[in-house]
């Protein structure tokens, strides 16, 4: 194994599971929504083995106004590798890894990683004048967090799903479980209450595929390059 691909949700996992499975030293991992999830799940994993490289992928809301539906969008780590021994820069398989995610139509942006879905233009200009970043989502942190301690290189690559001019068509938080998962049950009633928002999750639901199918794209010609 050289790659570990984690996805929160495997309807964003699901056009690169094809991709991955002509890669055999790629692996994908569906960690779950938010940091406590990808943290659990991220750490069982490499109990049982350690990859050379975690890309940590998925959707993500727009709070830079200028990202589009379907952009793809990455950081990179902030800190070299120092070897303990002399203290010269040690390359890492992360290296080169921007210029094949600028080559493959990637933006470079300054991520932000949330508690909580960002379901408003009003809330997602609110996150971005205060922190500045162009992107918001919620696993990211943990991961890198985790790799950090054991010395694997880990890169962000999402893709936007919404964007920062865009209300989200229901309050998908509070429609969460404890675990942070949907409760269909809630769902339904949601829309029970509100019929005429069934066209607009019809119309989220399309953005996703159509964001999930430029994610796998943009990380395809990665790992083929």
């Amino acid at each position: 194994m050289s790659t570990l691909v984690c996805f929160a949700l495997k309807e964003e996992a699901a056009p690169f599971h094809k991709i991955a499975a002509q890669h055999p030293g790629v692996i994908t991992l569906i960690v779950g929504i938010g940091r406590q999830n990808a943290e659990k799940s991220v750490r069982r994993f490499l109990n049982s083995g350690e990859p050379k490289l975690v890309l940590t992928c998925g959707f993500a809301g727009g709070l830079n106004p200028d990202l589009k539906l379907g952009d793809v969008v990455f950081e990179m780590p902030l800190t070299p590798s120092l070897s303990p021994s002399d203290g010269e820069r040690v390359a890492k398989p992360g290296e080169g890894l921007s210029t094949k995610l600028l080559a493959a139509g990637a933006q470079p942006v300054k991520f932000l990683c949330a508690d909580r879905i960002a379901t408003t233009v009003a809330e997602k200009k609110k996150l971005r004048d205060q922190t500045g970043a162009d992107a918001v989502e919620m696993e990211s942190a943990a991961i890198h967090a985790v790799c950090a301690e054991r010395g694997i290189t880990c890169v962000t690559v999402r893709v936007i799903s919404d964007t920062a001019d865009e209300n989200l068509p229901l309050d998908f938080n509070a429609l969460a479980k404890a675990d942070k998962s949907i409760d269909f049950g809630k769902l339904a009633w949601a829309i029970a209450r509100s019929p005429g928002k069934i066209g607009a999750l019809m119309q989220l639901q399309k953005q996703t595929k159509f964001a999930a199918e430029k994610l796998a794209d943009v990380l395809a010609k990665v790992l083929q390059g």
